[in-house]
């Protein structure tokens, strides 16, 4: 039967977690009831179900996960009567089907809730057989006695004594044997007879002895032999037998020791419940927990156990993990569909588990297209690099799936180490790390972990969480920079440069976090709050200081993203900054990069061109880093070129490099053609700046001049200016 996902059950069903609670107990009432010996109502026996219900829907829910509720609710069962065996079966089925359903965490992945649920069937089940056993114990105690209280009664109430042992013995519903103190089988009721094949001959006048396993647990037969010497009265133990056919017979066992009158040893009787079925249920319920439902491989609850255990064994352990992921399986998905997607993992798990055949090792699927290898020996390191390889060999052949040939790649993190030194979540932590590594080094290959590359990860993933809390806690701050006039050397604006005033690391520039701030989106009101306050503040200069040495207000510029620039709001972000600081849009330029125009179309050219008609300039930045199409320049709504630093590294040696002048000169005479005022990045010289000047630059920013700063320092040198 196909159970419908949470998530769809969730927009079905409009009513509140209690009401589904409530359908749960339903369900399971109606599973259950049928097969209870109770003398409530139905109704009534649902009600005594929602706290059971209600113990498991936590439980499934707990964090950390713990399953002793299940177990509570297993033992529950019993007391309740419930102890056909077809109540556990139904329970189980009706917990299977329905619990993540009805009761699971809709924020959670859905291959979670269903461990967790598995987990807590296995409990469930467990916690009904302890209390079942228990159950069963009490009654074998007192068949004991009474066996016990007949063999010493007197002589005139023999007969009836004789009479009830008999009914008791026979009717039992578990298996009854007595033997003598050599170990004799004397008499057997017809429920063990039946647990052991059905033949009497078989089990009578055979020796205990002669039962023994080789899954016995060396205690068992140590405990047996100090009860036949009398100085102990009864031990209980899980103990299997082989039955006459070769299959094996699963028991909880209590053997007790009957006295004469004289309190002298005289008889051993021994009670047997059958847990076969049982057990199997448990190793079943132990796979279904361990491993992945889709590979039959190990799943991640599996190799965790695993990895921990091998983690604390002895320092002179070593150990080495490679962690897989497929490169590009998500477009596989996309494209072929997650049906042909599942047969493809099928075939790369087949193939991963014919690399990890030696002792020690081992191979895991952690979820989606991610997998881990284990190893473990004194060459760990060699051994772990010779299991990488051989993985990436095996996925070089082509998968064929529908009559296509799929390429898969893949790329592996490795973890090399002596166990004790990192936990297990450290080790797979870096390992994950580093599969990333290798990933971003073109994938199909592997990587070995490296500390402090992990700790530069670390701090990305630090920075990359912190940024939303900072923005909102006012970390950032801008410095300000600068442009000048090469003909005067006077202020003619400033570009507006962010930083991070970070509480850990201290002060941090651009580079450390704009990237982390395009990918994870937070650029966009980033930029925008750098906008305000970078407007803001050229108003508060234009009002301190009307006009700059030209005649005219002070510039400010101030970057975009690309990321930004696909922002639908961006114009009418910029028209409302503008309007609420009162600033002039001339006052404004924007800078673009140059490769984030290349190749732009004119839906990505629309915003600039707004802008551009409102009269706010348009400069691109770091230009000669790109293409450097200078064709593409007509079509672009830039008015001022921005020239990257390394056009004019080669003016700052003496003499200058002649072929540096003339490509200078040669974008020069260009952009004025195309009527571009050019400004020049990274002037650190007054000759620099001098030749610069002779070429035709007009504006120019760099360390020559004045280092970013406060706002206050560039309204002193345009003051001065201005005097």
């Amino acid at each position: 039967m196909k159970v419908p996902s949470q998530a769809a059950a969730s927009a079905a069903d409009p009513d509140g977690p209690e009401d589904r609670l409530r359908r749960f107990a339903t369900i399971w009432s109606r599973a259950i009831f049928p097969v209870t010996a109770t003398s409530l109502t139905r109704a009534e026996f649902e009600r005594h179900l929602l706290p059971l219900a209600r113990r498991l829907s936590d439980a499934l829910r707990r964090r950390p996960f713990d399953t002793a509720a299940a177990h509570g609710v297993g033992a529950a069962l019993v007391h309740a009567h419930c102890t056909d065996p077809d109540a556990l079966s139904r329970t189980l089925g009706v917990v299977d089907a329905y619990l993540v359903l009805y009761c699971g965490d809709e924020q959670e992945q859905a291959e979670d809730s269903r461990a967790r649920c598995a987990r807590l069937q296995h409990a469930l089940a467990a916690g009904y057989a302890q209390a079942l056993r228990e159950r069963t114990l009490s009654e074998q105690e007192a068949i004991a006695r009474s066996a016990l209280a007949a063999r010493s009664d007197a002589m005139e109430a023999l007969h009836a004594t004789e009479t009830r042992f008999r009914a008791v013995f026979e009717g039992a519903a578990v298996g009854i044997g007595i033997a003598d103190l050599e170990g004799n089988v004397l008499e057997v009721n017809d429920t063990l007879t039946r647990m052991f094949g059905g033949l009497e001959h078989h089990v009578r006048g055979r020796k205990v002895h002669e039962w023994a396993h080789p899954e016995d647990r060396p205690q068992v037969w140590d405990l047996y032999e100090e009860l036949v010497r009398g100085e102990r009265e009864h031990f209980r133990a899980e103990k299997p037998f082989y039955r006459n056919d070769g299959t094996v017979l699963w028991t909880n066992l209590t053997v007790s020791l009957l006295r004469d009158a004289e309190g002298r040893p005289q008889y051993q009787l021994a009670l047997m419940e059958d847990t076969t079925e049982r057990r199997l249920l448990n190793l079943r319920l132990r796979y279904e927990a361990t491993h992945d439902a889709l590979t039959g491989l190990p799943n991640r609850t599996l190799f965790f156990e695993r990895l921990e255990k091998t983690l604390a064994a002895g320092e002179g352990t070593r150990f080495g993990l490679c962690y897989l992921d497929l490169d590009g399986f998500k477009a596989i998905n996309d494209s072929l569909g997650h049906s042909a997607g599942d047969r493809l993992l099928v075939e790369i798990a087949d193939r991963l588990q014919s690399c990890a055949t030696a002792p020690g090792e081992m191979v895991a699927r952690l979820g989606g297209d991610e997998f881990v290898a284990l190893t473990t020996g004194a060459e760990s390191e060699r051994e772990v690099r010779d299991l990488a390889a051989r993985v990436l060999a095996v996925l070089n052949t082509p998968v064929t799936l529908d009559g296509r040939e799929i390429s898969v790649r893949g790329s592996i993190g490795i973890v090399e180490g002596r166990a004790g030194e990192q936990t297990s979540a450290e080790v797979l932590r870096s390992a994950d790390i580093t599969m990333y590594r290798a990933k971003a080094a073109g994938g199909n290959r592997f990587e070995f972990a490296d500390a402090e590359a992990d700790a530069r990860a670390i701090t990305r993933h630090g920075l990359t969480t912190a940024l939303p809390a900072a923005l909102e806690r006012g970390e950032f701050f801008i410095e300000y920079q600068p442009l000048v006039h090469l003909g005067d050397g006077s202020v003619y604006g400033a570009e507006a440069l962010v930083r991070w005033c970070h509480p850990q690391h201290g002060v941090l520039g651009p580079d450390r976090f704009i990237p982390l701030a395009e990918h994870t989106g937070l650029i966009v009101p980033l930029g925008r709050w750098v906008l305000q306050e970078a407007v803001s503040q050229a108003r508060f200069w234009h009002q301190q200081t009307p006009l700059g040495p030209h005649g005219r207000p002070l510039r400010i510029n101030v970057n975009l993203s690309p990321t930004q620039l696909h922002h639908p709001g961006l114009v009418a972000d910029t028209v409302a900054v503008l309007e609420r600081s009162g600033l002039e849009p001339a006052a404004l330029c924007l800078e673009v990069t140059e490769s984030a125009l290349i190749g732009a179309d004119e839906d990505l050219l629309k915003p600039l061109r707004q802008l551009a008609e409102m009269g706010v300039d348009i400069a691109l930045d770091d230009f000669g880093t790109g293409y450097s199409n200078l064709a593409n320049l007509r079509r672009l709504p830039v008015s001022v070129l921005k020239l990257d630093r390394s056009f004019t590294q080669g003016m700052q040696r003496h003499p200058a490099d002649p072929v540096d002048l003339k490509i200078v000169e040669g974008i020069v005479s260009l952009a004025h053609s195309l009527d571009l005022a050019v400004t020049v990045e990274g002037v650190e010289t007054g000759a620099q700046a001098e030749q610069l000047r002779d070429l035709g630059c007009d504006t120019a920013q760099g360390w020559y001049y004045a280092r970013p700063g406060p706002p206050d320092r560039l309204h002193a040198l345009s003051l001065a200016d201005a005097v």
